[in-house]
């Protein structure tokens, strides 16, 4: 497809529009067929998607971004237990009494109104599919025969609303579950090391499953620009938000 149709198409999709919200925070909003999806990218691994009257809170951590001027949650999402995907005083601040809370068991063990979803796992919410699927280290360790997200602990999650396929992988590297997904509209990799993927294994990802949009996330200090050469030609649209 030549880039020019390629690029049309894209925009007649998704009709995305970035805007910005009160307190500043970056945010993206993506058509669905049940309605506009807005993304607010908070800062390293935690979002926000609001889609008509649901709030969905991924990975709140107070010490990602500004949750101030932010709604409560209708749903929350935590993909593992380390500090910097977990909160659980700012989950007290955006929980509701009808707040629904899936994560992985370690930190289910924490907020205990959780409940626990592990790779294969789908549930629905409020017109939400939720699937989780794998999230783990396939190369870096903390030492030998240690990995920093060890297979089977956390999870990473694909929402479907409307037509639209969103992946937020969670702290995970290039994994064969990974590269085996399809359809997926809108992707978040991330990518720092050690603990996560280079810009290498992120294009190979990409490259194998082709979300028609990528966002890096979770990126700390890496050059954003080298996945944007990476994946030059791909049709891959690669997106970048201040996510470090």
């Amino acid at each position: 497809m030549k880039p020019i149709k390629l690029f049309s198409t894209l925009i007649l999709i998704f009709m995305t529009v970035p805007v910005f919200s009160q307190n500043q925070t970056e945010v993206d909003r993506i058509n669905t067929s049940a309605g506009d999806v807005e993304i607010f990218f908070i800062g390293h691994g935690s979002l926000m998607f609001r889609t008509g009257e649901n709030v969905i809170h991924i990975d709140p951590v107070s010490s990602s971004g500004n949750y101030d001027n932010l709604p409560k949650a209708d749903l929350i999402l935590v993909s593992h237990e380390h500090y910097d995907h977990l909160d659980t005083e700012l989950i007290k601040q955006l929980k509701k009494p009808s707040t629904l809370m899936f994560s992985n068991a370690a930190s289910a063990e924490q907020v205990t109104w959780a409940q626990v979803m592990k790779p294969g796992d789908v549930k629905t919410a409020g017109g939400i599919k939720i699937e989780a699927v794998h999230a783990y280290n396939i190369l870096h360790e903390r030492s030998k025969g240690s990995p920093f997200h060890p297979r089977g602990n956390g999870i990473g999650f694909v929402l479907t609303i409307g037509d639209k396929r969103f992946y937020v992988a969670g702290d995970t590297e290039n994994t064969p579950e990974m590269k085996a997904l399809r359809d997926i509209d809108v992707a978040f990799l991330p990518m720092n090391l050690p603990y996560t993927m280079t810009p290498e294994m992120v294009a190979d990802a990409a490259l194998a499953f082709r979300p028609a949009i990528l966002y890096p996330y979770h990126y700390g200090d890496t050059d954003t620009r080298k996945l944007i050469d990476l994946l030059k030609g791909s049709g891959i649209d690669v997106r970048i938000r201040n996510m470090k």
